[in-house]
């Protein structure tokens, strides 16, 4: 996750994710949704905001501005109008309200509570005047590890403000998590083979890795988000090569290959310049989804490059040529790719790729990825503990580079204080980002 605060940022920047329910969930087309999102700005008894005014007059701007990165902008644009962000007050914010609480040690709980008491006393109810909560804070003296928390999928964020606005690297990334989205790790196969791959660093292919805003989100999680529908994500059944429109781009069309892979799935997606998103992504890309996990997925990598948001590799440095799993009988391989669409030949059950006609396969009536949809526990959440969201926390700790640890683990700890362990729901690794400071 990158900051945008303005002024200079010295934090170790992380998040802790509060889990709410299995990732995969219940398979069923995704109705176009309007949620209210009310922040709220807080203050300490003994941590107020350095400059109140200017908090107040950027917070309408970074939720529900007109430009493209505030929240309301960039996730309407990335699901094509299908979510939507409106203010839950005319205001389009509260406060600041001064909590009866010390800043000292990063108690999120009882933010999370008093907030929230302080909101029934207005007469805001969660779930009918307000779906969506963020709790914006002076980072001062709170020694937060994080620069932002949210519950995965849920209805809360925390923004751990540094400066005097936060940015939608942050919380885009944060409203991510609310929509089921983990952290994305890349696996490196080499050369091609599904059956070596390793897990090694983070995404570069969306926000909630080290892609940043440009990148949006990858195909798996708008599958996550049901925002892949009408025949915008088809289930491969068969053998033959199908045509990709980019993944963000504008008009009807195929834009994710959804293909069984054992127990996991594989996703095929192809990136090209369009509206605000890409502009430094190109090419075919693929990821494994863990039993249908499609927020836990990981990019599949196949190349030596190392692409990074930070380094000069072309944009599509990490994009796939070609990939096998002997295990599957799968074969997938790019035909073309360019200009806004790829060709992709896919071979089932152990047919030939050299034996399919390069003519693309005609589908009537394609069948779309189920697409989940959003948990009943992504609405507002009428507890008063951080835990009641039916949490198990997640963090990732700081660092510019994301790199990751192998494995699935379980249980990670906090890097810093102002916390207790923490769990990681099917993520399977650390991100760590490293302090950045910026002018």
């Amino acid at each position: 996750m990158k900051l945008s605060a303005l002024g200079r940022i010295a934090l170790a920047t992380g998040i802790a994710v509060l889990t709410t329910a299995t990732l995969p969930g219940t398979p069923a087309a995704a109705a176009p949704v309007k949620r209210k999102m009310l922040p709220v700005l807080v203050e300490f008894s003994d941590a107020s905001f350095q400059f109140p005014d200017k908090v107040k007059a950027s917070t309408p701007d970074t939720y529900f501005g007109a430009k493209s990165d505030s929240a309301a902008s960039y996730l309407s644009e990335l699901s094509r109008g299908q979510y939507t962000l409106v203010p839950a007050v005319p205001e389009q914010f509260l406060g600041p309200i001064k909590l009866d609480l010390s800043a000292a040690g990063c108690p999120q709980g009882k933010i999370n509570q008093l907030t929230r008491e302080e909101l029934t006393k207005r007469g805001l109810v969660a779930g009918k005047d307000y779906e969506s909560l963020s709790i914006v804070f002076p980072a001062q003296k709170t020694n937060c590890p994080w620069a932002g928390l949210a519950t995965l999928p849920g209805p809360t964020t925390w923004i751990n403000l540094y400066g005097t606005a936060s940015g939608i690297d942050v919380v885009g990334h944060e409203l991510g998590h609310n929509l089921g989205f983990g952290h994305q790790g890349r696996v490196k196969c080499t050369g091609g083979n599904l059956g070596a791959c390793k897990s090694e660093g983070a995404s570069h292919t969306t926000i909630m890795a080290g892609g940043y805003r440009p990148a949006g989100f990858s195909a798996p999680e708008m599958i996550r988000a049901g925002w892949l529908n009408d025949g915008a994500s088809l289930k491969v059944t068969k053998s033959g090569v199908y045509t990709l429109r980019s993944l963000h781009g504008k008009g009807s069309g195929v834009r994710a290959l959804d293909i069984a892979l054992g127990g996991d799935r594989l996703v095929i997606e192809y990136r090209h310049a369009a509206g605000n998103f890409d502009a430094k992504l190109e090419g075919v890309h693929a990821y494994r989804v863990p039993k249908g996990s499609y927020g836990a997925s990981s990019l599949i990598d196949t190349t030596t490059a190392d692409k990074t948001a930070t380094n000069n590799a072309p944009p599509n440095a990490d994009a796939i040529t070609k990939l096998t799993d002997k295990a599957s009988k799968l074969s997938v391989a790019v035909v073309s790719s360019g200009g806004g669409q790829a060709k992709v030949k896919v071979a089932l059950n152990g047919d030939s790729l050299a034996a399919i006609d390069a003519t693309p396969s005609k589908s009537a009536s394609p069948t779309p990825s189920a697409t989940p949809t959003p948990s009943a526990s992504a609405s507002a959440s009428t507890g008063t503990e951080a835990v009641t969201d039916g949490s198990e926390p997640v963090t990732e700790l700081g660092s510019e580079e994301l790199t990751a640890g192998g494995g699935r683990s379980t249980v990670l700890p906090l890097a810093a204080g102002g916390g207790a362990a923490v769990l990681a729901v099917g993520l399977g690794f650390l991100l760590l980002k490293r302090r950045r400071n910026r002018a």
